[in-house]
């Protein structure tokens, strides 16, 4: 796929392993010699390999997405990381907020123009100039609740830009808002020495696995229920465009989200499906069942049906990205 032009152009032979330029720009890929089953006999051949062997070889690659993400996660914790903690929380705590995480639709906070991410710097009657610095979840809670049905004015902070919105607490709000219509957490970055950090790193991956894990598995039962997704999917396009929202919120924001693609991309590439580093497990585990291999001729078809079918899945999504962009 060089183009028309010789392989000394776009491609290079070092050792036994060749690198390469594709004409579909697709991704890296590795292909193994041996891979669809030539080479039997030869030492260097995947297909002579064992079967435990294959299954490390196969399984390098998700595992690889998942130390990188507790790489990733570790350094965060070590440099700091947004976190909820309690009010009660102290240590290792840094730039200590309290932020607003819900707002109730025709609520006072929707009516006021507050929105998801402000931060409530400190809170004021109308009447009277004197702000009090909020810190804590319980101060903004007890000051509302004890000025209800008189207008207060919240200083809020929002991205660089300080604002000041007033309103009425509610005397008797609809049962779960509250007076103002929002819900409130404290957040901090918090760090931890190298040492801890490194635990946080795999605690977090683990944590995020099972999350992910458990999300995909939801989706594809309401998909099978209901013919339906229930949830956003992006592709390329709108993975680029989370990437350019989580890098303009700082650089530990995109440390963050470039940890969740890459376990995302461990749990799918895991899955049984066709084409998919999962989908060649399952043929392993037949093989180990059945005591022979499957037919490289069948595997190579159900593979390169599958292959078909993320290709087509992965257009479609793309096409919904662009749709949504514009």
């Amino acid at each position: 796929f060089g183009f028309g032009l010789p392989p000394r152009f776009w491609s290079k032979k070092i050792g036994e392993t060749v690198y390469s330029l594709n004409l579909l720009p697709l991704g890296g890929f590795v292909k193994i010699y041996g891979e669809e089953g030539e080479g039997k006999g030869d030492f260097q051949s995947f297909a002579s390999k064992g079967i435990s062997r294959r299954v490390v070889i196969i399984t390098a690659g998700v595992a690889m997405n998942l130390i990188l993400a507790v790489f990733l996660l570790g350094f965060g914790h070590w440099v700091g990381l947004p976190s909820v903690v309690e009010d009660e929380a102290n240590g290792y705590l840094n730039n200590s907020r309290v932020q607003i995480t819900q707002v109730a639709i025709g609520s006072p906070a929707e009516e006021a123009g507050i929105k998801i991410g402000d931060t409530i710097a400190s809170l004021k009657l109308k009447t009277k100039n004197e702000k009090i610095k909020i810190s804590q979840v319980r101060e903004a809670q007890e000051f509302i609740e004890a000025h209800k049905g008189q207008e207060i004015i919240l200083v809020i902070e929002r991205g660089g830009e300080t604002l000041e919105k007033t309103l009425i607490p509610r005397q008797n709000p609809p049962e779960g808002e509250g007076s103002l219509g929002v819900a409130l957490v404290r957040t901090a970055i918090v760090a931890y020495p190298w040492y801890q950090a490194i635990i946080k790193g795999i605690t977090s991956t683990v944590n995020l696995t099972l999350a992910i894990t458990l999300a995909l598995a939801n989706l594809f039962w309401q998909l099978i229920i209901s013919g339906r997704l229930m949830a956003d999917v992006s592709g390329p396009v709108g993975i680029f465009m989370l990437t350019g929202q989580a890098a303009k919120l700082g650089f530990i924001y995109l440390l963050q989200f470039t940890a969740l693609l890459s376990i995302n991309l461990a749990i799918i590439n895991i899955l049984p499906f066709p084409a998919l580093d999962g989908g060649r497990l399952l043929f392993l585990a037949i093989e180990k069942i059945k005591g022979s291999p499957v037919s490289q001729k069948i595997e190579k078809v159900i593979h390169s049906a599958g292959f078909i079918l993320l290709i087509l899945l992965m257009l479609a999504v793309t096409w919904r990205d662009v749709v949504r962009l514009f």
